[in-house]
């Protein structure tokens, strides 16, 4: 698959995934109201985030430099094979 190129398209790529976990997030608290509901909702987003960050920029950027990432299956591949050494 080729990387993409196009600036507008990469802008619009972002606020498409924004607006999916907008309305999805909506529609959940919509669904099943509560603070609660809200909270874990902000926390899984934000966890999960994270984790992506960390598999991506921490992973590349600190721990192994000459390592580069096209996903995260290959993320997982990666890391399974160095817990195996």
């Amino acid at each position: 698959m080729q990387d993409l190129q196009s600036n507008r398209a990469i802008w619009l790529k972002g606020w498409l995934f924004l607006l999916i976990g907008l309305m999805s997030a909506g529609l959940l608290l919509i669904d099943n109201w509560s603070w609660r509901s809200a909270l874990l909702l902000v926390l899984c987003v934000w966890g999960f985030g994270r984790a992506y960050y960390f598999a991506f920029y921490v992973i590349e950027r600190w721990v192994d430099p000459s390592y580069k990432f096209s996903g995260l299956g290959h993320f997982f591949t990666y890391a399974w094979q160095r817990r195996r050494k």
